[in-house]
């Protein structure tokens, strides 16, 4: 037995989806019910807001400070110990 499900959904967003799921040669009926499917099994977590993008200034240290990851730039070693990070701090 199935039932139906009706929502409303902005215009932009359904065009959006309904063309990637085309994209991916899945109807996009499927792409709601394998959604609803992980869901209700706990493999979809969702959150109810949206992220608030970076200020310019912040965007800039993020970028940064992620390159310098990628690159092993500007990162302290790993500590055995608390005492082993202090006195790596007070060097």
């Amino acid at each position: 037995m199935t039932g139906q499900v009706i929502f409303k959904i902005d215009k932009k967003l359904k065009t959006q989806a309904l063309r990637q799921a085309h994209a991916q040669g899945f109807p996009f009926s499927s792409i709601l019910k394998l959604a609803t499917k992980a869901f209700v099994e706990g493999r979809l977590r969702v959150d109810m807001f949206e992220a608030a993008p970076f200020n310019a200034p912040t965007a800039r240290q993020m970028k940064s400070a992620l390159k310098d990851i990628k690159e092993g730039k500007n990162l302290s070693p790993s500590f055995t110990s608390a005492r082993a990070a202090a006195k790596y701090l007070n060097a």
